[in-house]
This record gives C-alpha cells, sequence and structure tokens, in this order.
C-alpha cells in the first residue's frame, strides 16, 4: 500500500508533534547545535517563532518530519534562504528529507531567495552531506573543528550553498 507524503505550514497545533522530532534529534547531539538538553520552550523559540516559516511533513496525517525556512540574514543578505530539517527517528531513510529540501527549494524560490545555504553541516553527517550535495548544494567552506559531537569531540563543519 502506497502510503502519502504530504508538507504543509505548521500551526501551534502540530507543536507536540515538532517537539518530539526536535528533541529526538537534538537529545542526540551529533546534527545541530543547539543544546542536546533544550526544553519544549527553547525549541518553541527556534523552531515556531515570527523570523521563520515552519512546515510540517506527514504521512497519512503522522507528522515524520519538520522543518524551517528564513532569510540567512536580514537586510543585504536576505536574498539568500536559510533552512533546517529534522526527521522523526522512525522515518528515516523514507525520502522524507529528499522531500522536505525539494519543498524547502520552491518555497524559496516562490518567496523570492535567490539562494539557499546551510551555515553548519555538520560533516560526520554524511547521508546529509550526500543528500544535499545531490540537490545541487556545493560544499563552499569548511569550519576546522566548528562542532562538538557528542561522540567524536570536535569535528569538521560546512558551509554548504545552492543558487536557486
Amino acid at each position: 500500500m502506497q502510503r502519502l507524503l504530504t508538507i504543509r505550514k505548521a500551526t501551534e497545533a502540530d507543536f507536540a508533534a515538532i517537539w518530539k522530532i526536535f528533541s529526538e534529534v537534538v537529545s542526540r547531539g551529533d546534527t545541530y547545535a543547539y543544546s542536546p538538553a533544550s526544553s519544549p520552550d527553547e525549541a518553541r523559540s527556534i523552531w515556531l517563532t515570527n523570523n521563520v516559516t515552519t512546515y510540517v511533513a506527514s504521512i497519512d496525517d503522522d507528522i515524520v518530519g519538520t522543518y524551517i525556512l528564513r532569510a540567512n540574514h536580514p537586510g543585504l543578505g536576505s536574498h539568500v534562504a536559510n533552512a533546517g530539517y529534522m526527521v522523526r527517528d522512525d522515518a528515516q531513510g523514507r525520502g522524507v528529507g529528499r522531500a522536505m529540501c525539494e519543498h524547502s527549494l520552491q518555497e524559496a524560490r516562490a518567496a523570492g531567495f535567490r539562494a539557499m545555504q546551510f551555515n553548519l553541516v555538520v560533516s560526520t553527517n554524511t547521508g546529509a552531506v550526500k543528500l544535499w550535495q545531490q540537490m545541487g548544494f556545493e560544499i563552499v567552506g569548511t569550519l576546522p573543528k566548528a562542532f562538538q559531537h557528542r561522540e567524536l569531540g570536535l569535528v569538521d563543519a560546512y558551509v554548504m550553498y545552492r543558487f536557486l
């Protein structure tokens, strides 16, 4: 049976599902710089604020992923988008991340952005690095030992970029 993946703008009512995903991903301390001990209020202030547009990805009405889209910088850098993606652990490897990235590129174009930049892609997150490269992003810089990986210690991070 084919399961339907849909992506839509998030609402406050989605926060419990977003928090479940956020806390799973961040608590591992291997992909995001947010504190592994982030509270629900801290997550809400990052993921559901006025300066970001938040989306959720669902399979048959079950929220399995979320992403945010925003300007990477205000003012003269506001033509470059930034996005962050999180997929629930039990939905990994099912194309959710790719679908959210495709969706975010379309949404960024529609919002008038001209490029997208990822500021801190952890080098040891090889699945994400490979996916972003498949989606047209290039590594434009390496930040030596910029990420404190919970298990591996200090590891490099990449800045990745693509035009829209």
